[in-house]
């Protein structure tokens, strides 16, 4: 077989052969991990919406996307309240892509909540999945969302030790929860979301 000569052209060819099978491959590759890399967000999503709502068996009435951008949010509406899938509108988090599920009650109180996907530093930002959880020195369970700060701003949230950038991203992201979820209430009637304004009811739901 003919060697082939080294000329520019010869060159441009096999680099562009070379570069329609590795975007084949990829391509394909691609194809076959999609559907399982969904099912998987899809089945941790599900888990949240348990876990922010403090109950295993979970009925979702309705779900409703508020918002754009980095400003979306997408509000699950529950026979046990609301789950809200939510990120710090305008992206403010140490390392970015922070995104969250919290629940919420009728009145806007926090029922729980779960870190989706963070970038932050490990052991300063990734705190947030246990500083504000019930037993976490800046605890926000049972507390209303929509106008949570940092002690620094004025508020009364103790922000996550050297990491008040991502405390404050967290927060607001919180916030925003409340905002979405206070805009579907809204434009509907809840579909049938269990009221749980009581405090008996979220004694039950979230054992305060």
């Amino acid at each position: 077989m003919k060697k082939l000569e080294s000329t520019w052209y010869n060159m441009a060819v096999v680099l562009t052969l070379i570069a329609i099978v590795a975007g084949a491959a990829l391509a394909y590759v691609n194809s076959l991990t999609e559907g399982p890399i969904k099912a998987i967000a899809k089945a941790n999503e599900a888990a949240a919406i348990k876990a922010v709502l403090c109950a295993d068996d979970v009925s979702v009435k309705d779900t409703k996307t508020i918002g754009e951008g980095d400003a979306a949010a997408t509000v699950y509406l529950t026979d046990k309240g609301a789950a809200v899938k939510t990120s710090d509108p305008g992206n403010r988090s140490f390392g970015g892509g922070l995104v969250i599920m919290v629940g919420l009650d009728n009145e806007f109180h926090v029922l729980g909540y779960s870190i989706l996907t963070s970038n932050e530093t490990p052991g300063l930002g990734a705190k947030a999945g246990e500083w504000f959880q019930k037993d976490g020195k800046g605890s926000i369970i049972g507390k209303t969302a929509g106008g949570l700060m940092v002690s620094k701003d004025g508020g009364e949230i103790d922000a996550i030790t050297a990491s008040t950038i991502t405390s404050r991203a967290f927060l607001n992201a919180v916030n925003n929860a409340q905002a979405a979820f206070m805009a579907v209430k809204g434009q509907s009637d809840m579909t049938g979301a269990t009221s749980l304004n009581d405090k008996n009811v979220r004694k039950e739901v979230c054992d305060e």
